[in-house]
């Protein structure tokens, strides 16, 4: 019963969180709140299982639920301009925070693009160092392999690592800067 529970609490805070996080690229934040506070009361409803069955709650599918759930909170924050909750906040634990933490390195990826592409480069620079930011603090944690295999967010934000992935936009913001500056020497 506790795990056919869990299983349609997860499959919803990650439903929720995942569409929270499409509604904040479309600047949606009031819908992006609304869909982020439905999956809190959901994740409420774990509480119980945690104290009954603590091996459903720190199971894999409740864990990435919690990370997804951190990632939409962060992402928000970040791109609404909130402040960027903590974990104790989230009712998370550290693990799940720090996973959906290095998850938000590719969602700024992704709205710097996005920023790019529509010729607003206003903010790119600031999320570009956040991301900076948030890969130096999570290349420094150490968590043990043993305790829950899931963990690894120092892997997760290798995608995100700021001076070797290529697929950072800083080229491209290059490129709009100097498309910026031909336009106005031609005026």
């Amino acid at each position: 019963m506790a795990r056919e529970q869990a299983l349609v609490i997860s499959r919803q805070v990650i439903r929720n969180s995942a569409n929270a996080i499409r509604a904040v690229h479309r600047n949606d934040f009031s819908e992006a709140s609304r869909l982020i506070l439905e999956a809190s009361g959901l994740l409420t409803e774990t509480d119980r299982i945690r104290t009954d069955n603590p091996e459903i709650y720190y199971a894999g599918f409740l864990s990435d639920a919690r990370k997804e759930f951190t990632e939409a909170n962060i992402t928000l924050a970040v791109i609404s301009g909130g402040d960027i909750p903590d974990s104790e906040k989230l009712g998370v634990d550290p693990p799940a925070y720090l996973n959906g933490m290095a998850e938000v390195i590719g969602e700024l990826r992704r709205y710097i693009l996005d920023s790019l592409r529509s010729d607003d480069i206003g903010r790119c620079e600031e999320f570009m160092e956040l991301m900076d930011e948030i890969y130096g603090i999570l290349v420094t944690v150490d968590f043990p392999r043993g305790r829950n295999r899931r963990i690894a967010p120092q892997h997760r934000c290798h995608a995100g690592s700021a001076g070797t992935n290529p697929r950072r936009p800083d080229h491209l913001l290059q490129q709009r800067r100097l498309e910026q500056r031909l336009a106005e020497r031609e005026r």
